[in-house]
């Protein structure tokens, strides 16, 4: 079974594990966020990493935290990782005191419809910050 953990980025193991997803996950297509900030999950199979999310605050929308990153390595994708980790963060964030998760996904249909199935809804901001063909989402938190 999977089990998922928050982490501390500051520990050295954690750091180098969130890299090695992020490489594994991403390769070299998008920058590695920086983990020291925000809070940080990861998933483990045994004791291995095989996914990893993370949420900071947004820097684009008042009082609402960015989901920065998703990655599930791809033997352990269509097993609702990428829907647990979100669950996590969300209520990490709801904790920090966040009225909203934004993101955003740019040519990812399973990213999108992981979001559409959780609830996050399409939504233009004011200023956005990514792609011209990104797409935007937004989920209120209650």
């Amino acid at each position: 079974m999977y089990r998922i953990r928050e982490v501390d980025p500051q520990d050295e193991e954690v750091a180098d594990a969130l890299a090695e997803l992020h490489q594994l996950t991403f390769c070299d297509g998008t920058r590695v966020p920086d983990f020291e900030q925000g809070y940080w999950w990861i998933a483990f199979r045994g004791v291995k990493p095989i996914a990893f999310a993370g949420v900071v605050s947004s820097t684009h929308v008042a009082n609402a935290g960015y989901l920065c990153r998703v990655g599930v390595v791809i033997p352990h994708c269509g097993h609702g990782l990428q829907v647990r980790l979100t669950r996590a963060l969300e209520a990490r964030a709801r904790r920090s005191g966040w009225k909203a998760i934004v993101s955003d996904t740019t040519d990812n249909h399973f990213s999108a419809n992981n979001f559409i199935r959780q609830g996050y809804r399409l939504f233009e901001p004011a200023s956005p910050w990514a792609w011209q063909h990104t797409l935007y989402w937004r989920k209120e938190l209650v």
